[in-house]
């Protein structure tokens, strides 16, 4: 008679958590920071049509790292979710609290009683009303439904630790949007480039997908910034230093529904 396979809880959470988090690291990093004016996500990331950065509500943003068809699916369910509590209360009580709370325990959910785990490390933000004095959130959830509440950065994917010591050295409190997406993107930078030359890497904006959270935008916060925009924002640009009050113009797109 053979004996049933048999291995331990703590085994099979053990390997549940090494899987999701070799799924996470092969994925291209993301940067989340607060700057004056609300918050900047700054992806790496060569695609146009594949989104890792996107808007979930009115002000609230969504970020994330690891398989696409995973976090696609929770980006989706957080829309529907925040559409479902807006519709049947008001729009102001949707909060990146409730959300963050819903992905987390969604992904708890499916870590601890799923076949495989979601490989996805996911950052929810908000910034406050233009007129209100709210400060901006940061929420990170990983894909075992832990949820950490960040006052400044969030950092996700590969190589996380030489860009989250970048960061650590080069971010101050009240960055000008300009500052902000330069500060990220040398962050991002410091990852080595892969291949035999292994040097420093310079990314460029077809490299890069880049959005804001807008704090004094009247509704809608959310605004991705492309092409000329995004040029005047990066490392070397002789206008970086007034990108933050060109960044609207040419190049920069209105937010994107679900």
């Amino acid at each position: 008679m053979t004996l049933p396979y048999y291995a331990s809880a703590e085994q099979i959470m053990r390997d549940r958590s090494e899987l999701a988090r070799k799924g996470i690291a092969r994925g291209r990093s993301v940067v989340v920071l607060i700057y004056a004016d609300g918050v900047v996500f700054v992806a790496e990331n060569p695609s146009k049509a594949l989104h890792k950065v996107s808007e979930l509500y009115d002000r609230i943003g969504f970020a994330a790292v690891g398989k696409y068809n995973e976090f696609e699916n929770l980006r989706r369910a957080g829309i529907v979710h925040a559409d479902m509590r807006g519709y049947s209360y008001d729009r102001r009580d949707v909060t990146v609290r409730s959300l963050a709370n819903a992905y987390a325990q969604t992904l708890g959910t499916i870590f601890t009683e799923q076949p495989k785990p979601y490989e996805v490390e996911i950052c929810v933000a908000e910034v406050g009303r233009a007129e209100s004095a709210d400060t901006a959130q940061l929420y990170r959830i990983t894909y075992d439904g832990s949820i950490v509440d960040e006052p400044q950065f969030v950092v996700m994917g590969g190589h996380t630790e030489p860009i989250a010591t970048a960061l650590r050295e080069s971010y101050r409190p009240g960055l000008s949007l300009a500052e902000a997406v330069q500060v990220a993107v040398q962050a991002l930078q410091q990852v080595p480039a892969a291949g035999p030359e292994n040097g420093t890497r310079v990314l460029g904006r077809a490299e890069l997908e880049v959005a804001v959270l807008e704090k004094p935008r009247p509704r809608r916060a959310f605004r991705r910034i492309t092409g000329a925009a995004l040029d005047q924002l990066l490392p070397g640009s002789d206008t970086a230093g007034a990108g933050s009050d060109t960044a609207g113009a040419d190049g920069a797109e209105p937010a994107q529904g679900s």
